[in-house]
């Protein structure tokens, strides 16, 4: 009797496990998840209570978009280890329509239209994998990893470069305390203690945190405890064509990350990702994004924080992430839970940032150096992308003179990085037609 096998990604676990694994995953992005509503929010004039709403109505729109990505339903979600939450590119456009007359119901009307839009050339924006060979793929995960180190470092240094210990030895050196817990961990555990090795890190760098008077959990007891999420909360959306516009093009760029992000975490997952499965994923990005706003969120992207940690745990099951899925639902239902992940010290998740997104980069390092660069302009097709990757994060105001849809396309590494190297790519290894090669003996 033969046995059918089973793919990494479909594989299962014990619950506990699952969710302890799944509470990794929340760690790793819960900083990332709670930014962009901090900074619209306070763009838009919003009261702390206020911005308190949008914190837990991102947390629990982002938990349903990773259950719906990761576990999916008939044509949405790409059934892959890949956690969804609120997009950092979206940022700058939605603080510029927020800060105006309009306000977040223009806001969340940009997003809903774009996003409708989005969701409809989703299949055909699918058909760009058949441009993405392992030396675009290879360059675009490195550029992934490469694009999240400023994140690590930021973290490691206190998080808020207003505040008067930004940059501390005692920051850096709780940062590199966490990073060395997730490498002694790694060198002399099991494999359970390795899989749960950043988990592990956190609690022993959030404890010293305590300890050394560098954490505060006296703000856990304020507040609610239960907040269900409000439909609309702050008006109805009003629809303008140039907030849309300006949208749809931080679309085109969700689109494109999003995609890079599948692409990525299919080659670690070493699972087949084609056409139809990335059209699955991007269709269920877009459908929670055009729902996001009627529970006062955002666009949705996937997080490629978290790819790094499915490539450093080797758990490339999409129920663990499911499990993640779960848990950012319960932060954004219950705020005390919220409040209690939320009072992990920046430093610790810094440490382990470190790594995990190291760990991004050295897989599209591993992807490279299967590549051929004998005879062609591969090598040069490869330096000249990540080059363009890195502009953005050496020098962040290189594209200030240029037009709106410039900065918006190139402000990101990772999007540059990939639209050059599938230009470059197209222009010096043209597709070969898959007609001649059928005719081949």
């Amino acid at each position: 009797m033969t046995h059918s096998r089973i793919s990494p990604e479909d594989k299962r676990y014990p619950a506990g496990k699952t969710f302890a694994w799944g509470l990794q995953h929340v760690l790793t992005m819960y900083g990332g998840i709670i930014a962009p509503p901090l900074i619209i929010g306070s763009a838009a004039g919003l009261s702390a209570a206020q911005i308190g709403m949008l914190v837990t109505a991102a947390l629990f729109v982002s938990g349903c978009a990773t259950l719906l990505q990761s576990l999916g339903m008939p044509g949405f979600g790409s059934r892959l280890p890949l956690v969804q939450g609120v997009s950092f590119a979206s940022v700058a456009t939605l603080t510029g329509i927020a800060s105006g007359d309009g306000g977040l119901p223009m806001v969340f009307g940009a997003v809903i239209a774009s996003a409708l839009i989005g969701l409809l050339i989703a299949p055909y924006f699918a058909q760009i994998i058949r441009f993405f060979p392992p030396v675009v793929t290879g360059t675009v995960i490195t550029a992934i990893g490469l694009s999240l180190m400023p994140v690590a470092a930021r973290w490691a240094m206190g998080g808020n470069a207003h505040a008067a210990d930004w940059g501390a030895p005692g920051n850096i050196g709780l940062a590199a305390l966490t990073l060395a817990a997730i490498l002694l961990l790694n060198k002399v555990g099991n494999a359970s203690l390795k899989r749960l090795s950043v988990l592990l890190a956190i609690v022993i760098g959030t404890l010293f945190a305590v300890i050394s008077g560098r954490a505060d959990f006296s703000g856990v007891l304020q507040g609610d405890y239960l907040a269900l999420p409000g439909l609309f909360s702050f008006g109805l959306p009003t629809f303008d064509l140039a907030a849309i516009l300006s949208m749809l093009l931080i679309v085109l760029v969700l689109l494109t990350e999003t995609t890079a992000g599948l692409i990525a975490i299919g080659e670690i997952v070493e699972t087949e990702v084609d056409s139809k499965r990335i059209a699955r994923g991007l269709r269920a990005d877009m459908l929670t994004s055009a729902l996001a706003p009627l529970f006062n969120s955002f666009p949705q992207s996937a997080f490629a924080q978290n790819i790094g940690l499915v490539a450093m745990t080797g758990i490339r099951s999409r129920f663990v992430v499911a499990a993640g899925g779960a848990i950012l639902i319960v932060l954004g239902l219950l705020p005390v839970m919220g409040r209690i992940v939320a009072s992990i010290p920046v430093p610790v998740l810094g440490g382990a940032g470190v790594v995990l997104f190291g760990t991004v980069a050295a897989s599209g390092i591993r992807t490279l150096a299967k590549v051929d660069y004998k005879e062609n302009m591969n090598l040069v097709i490869v330096a000249t992308s990540l080059a363009f990757g890195m502009i953005p994060l050496v020098m962040p105001g290189f594209y200030d003179q240029f037009p709106g849809w410039v900065q918006t396309l190139f402000h990101s590494g990772i999007s540059a990085a990939c639209l050059v190297s599938v230009s470059l790519n197209t222009l010096f290894n043209p597709l070969k037609p898959k007609v001649a090669a059928a005719r081949q003996p």
